[in-house]
């Protein structure tokens, strides 16, 4: 991955990308006060140099019959690298896990979590994250209700 020097045309790109993945090449370079095939340049030398990672549509979750948002705070009995990595392969085929992250603290893993309904999340907690590998305890906290949740970076 290359390093790429920011300027203020490039944070237009990625402020308006942001706010519009779907946006066109020639919105896009409008927005940003450039012709169309530099802006197309930027573009693709943003995503590069990996700081354009992907891009994807937003669903609603709850539109789509997954009610049941929760995290997972789960504790490892042993933490050693192959372990974390053994639970992080365990992990990647349950669509329920939404993310995963290895955090510190009491807990090694924090899941974001989504589910049909509760029946459905606490099968899923019981037979597969209670019963996995190597997992000392598991802890949900069922989401109630959000009240911020920015997708975008701050630029």
């Amino acid at each position: 991955m290359q390093k790429v020097k920011l300027d203020p045309v490039d944070i237009k790109i990625l402020s308006e990308l942001q706010k519009d993945g779907k946006i066109t090449n020639i919105a896009l370079s409008k927005a940003a006060g450039i012709s169309a095939p530099p802006c197309l340049r930027r573009v693709k030398a943003l995503e590069d140099a990996g700081i354009i990672s992907g891009y994807s549509a937003e669903l609603n979750a709850k539109e789509l019959g997954y009610a049941m948002q929760s995290m997972a705070f789960v504790e490892l009995t042993k933490q050693s690298d192959s372990d974390l990595e053994n639970f992080r392969i365990y992990i990647q085929d349950f669509d329920e896990i939404r993310e995963c992250y290895l955090i510190s603290g009491k807990s090694d893993f924090i899941l974001k979590c989504i589910a049909k309904d509760w029946d459905s999340f606490h099968s899923f907690v019981t037979d597969k994250l209670v019963k996995a590998p190597n997992v000392k305890t598991v802890r949900t906290a069922p989401i109630i209700q959000t009240f911020k949740k920015l997708p975008m970076v701050p630029i």
